[in-house]
């Protein structure tokens, strides 16, 4: 591991909850897509089984920040553990329901309970900012490293969930997704050390939502269109995989997706870079949108698994700043919420994408999934343009969790003197 990474390792317990962080990220990219295919493979229905994943994105996008905002006024321990007890019954009553023919009602109803699942992600960073609020070029290290996690999770969970559904049993690849989240999320809450410090709603400065700040509306309407483009690109590209006969292979073609991104966000996490974070950050949406147009063009599985890789290299840099940019915009009291919420667009974006994917792919074949994708990234460049004056603004009220981006914030305030407070 580069220096810059093994450095961020120094502080007491970070090994522990980096860990478990991990089993418990490794659901995100594999119930969705588990769901997906175990749907898929029992009745064949690729809109049903793209509106199941939908209403579980969408419920998780309901919930997800409810439950980290009780995380903030409670702590990690109290209020993530009976979540994850409540969301993990309910994929089990889905997988049974399932299994077993019940009413197409009843698997949308445990699809939506399952959405209070926690936000692991968001809980780790938050644990890494805790430690190093006071060091901005280990921070943007320590976002980096997660971001890379994501990735190595997307990597392996599709390739396991598709993987298990498809050679064992169609269930299968839900079921491990929720042992790893119910085994994740205990792992973590164990450690009590690195648990960030509560913040009672009588100690914050008023009781209202991280989403009231306007940089983060612009953050969360962006990643819903970006959220597009990832569950628009899993559908289409599981049912080009089939039309092409070989639709275990659409693991190992997200797979590579994922690597992309992997790689660019180790680099990224090396560099101390100059500048305007705002600027660096469009230029990252801009990048993922233009990425998509090769993916109409894909004739065969190659073809498709390198212009995916290409597309990918975009994606860590930038969730990495995006983060970044939270920190600049959202009180300390409510930075898990505010990192809920990026996580909160991202699942719209999903449902929408997936379900928008699944109606036009039984309509005009797979490849023309691929359309939902660019339009999803015009999108997200046309809102990230659109929200620009709002991101180089500073933070109204309470004082943001930190001075912005860990490797550059001291440089973008001083090229920023004019910024209207």
């Amino acid at each position: 591991m580069p220096s810059p990474y093994r450095a961020i390792f120094a502080a007491p317990g970070t090994r522990g909850f980096s860990a478990a962080g991990f089993i418990g990220r490794i659901p995100i990219s594999m119930v969705g897509v588990g769901i997906l295919t175990m749907i898929s493979e029992i009745t064949g229905r690729y809109a049903m089984a793209s509106a199941l994943t939908g209403t579980l994105a969408l419920a998780a996008a309901a919930i997800g920040p409810q439950v980290s905002r009780l995380v903030d006024q409670y702590g990690q321990r109290r209020v993530l553990r009976p979540a994850t007890l409540v969301s993990v019954a309910a994929v089990a009553v889905l997988l049974v329901a399932a299994a077993n023919g019940w009413p197409d009602w009843t698997l949308f109803v445990c699809a939506a309970v399952a959405g209070c699942v926690p936000s692991v992600g968001s809980m780790v960073r938050a644990r890494w900012t805790a430690i190093y609020r006071d060091s901005p070029r280990e921070l943007h290290t320590a976002y980096s490293f997660e971001s890379v996690v994501d990735e190595v999770c997307f990597i392996f969970g599709p390739i396991l969930a598709i993987g298990l559904s498809t050679t064992w049993f169609p269930e299968a690849g839900p079921l491990i997704a929720a042992v790893c989240l119910l085994v994740g999320v205990w792992l973590l809450t164990a450690q009590r050390s690195t648990e960030p410090e509560a913040h009672p709603r009588s100690a914050q400065a008023d009781g209202a939502s991280a989403l009231n700040s306007p940089g983060l509306q612009v953050l969360t309407a962006t990643f819903v269109a970006t959220g597009a483009i990832f569950g628009s690109i899993d559908v289409a590209t599981l049912a080009f995989a089939e039309e092409q006969g070989a639709k275990p292979a659409a693991s190992f073609i997200l797979a590579i997706w994922a690597l992309g991104s992997c790689i660019a966000g180790i680099v990224f996490g090396l560099l101390h870079l100059k500048g305007r974070t705002e600027r660096r950050w469009v230029l990252g949406v801009c990048a993922m949108a233009v990425s998509m147009i090769p993916l109409l063009l894909a004739g065969n599985l190659p073809f498709l698994a390198v212009a995916l890789f290409v597309s990918g290299l975009a994606i860590a840099p930038t969730m990495i700043t995006t983060m970044a940019l939270i920190e600049a915009h959202v009180p300390r009291a409510k930075l898990t919420e505010g990192m809920t919420w990026i996580s909160t667009g991202l699942a719209v974006g999903v449902a929408l994408g997936s379900a928008v994917a699944g109606w036009v792919i039984d309509a005009a074949g797979a490849r023309s999934g691929y359309v939902v994708s660019i339009s999803a990234g015009a999108a997200a460049a046309a809102v990230a343009f659109a929200g620009y004056r709002r991101l180089t603004r500073p933070a109204q009220g309470e004082e943001p969790s930190s001075d912005g981006d860990g490797g550059d914030s001291g440089d973008s305030r001083e090229e920023q003197p004019d910024r209207v407070a």
